[in-house]
């Protein structure tokens, strides 16, 4: 014996507009261009780079995994 198919008893309807309705809150957008124009800034404004110094800790944990990404890539 086969088992009925449901069938919905009204079609759904389209949204107004013709296409999907897709609502994002208000920071999914500011944090994201907040964050690109702090980057933007540090990139433009190189006066406020300067060479790490005295902590040669990090420097050596960079050098570490500069070595294990470039021993991993052929």
């Amino acid at each position: 014996m086969s088992a009925r198919t449901h069938t919905r008893p009204h079609p759904v309807a389209p949204a107004p507009t013709g296409g999907m309705d897709i609502r994002l809150p208000w920071w999914a957008l500011a944090l994201p261009a907040l964050g690109f124009v702090t980057l933007l800034l540090l990139i433009l404004d190189p006066a406020d780079a300067h060479a790490a110094s005295g902590d040669p800790l990090v420097a050596h944990v960079f050098e570490r995994i500069q070595r294990l990404l470039t021993a991993l890539v052929p």
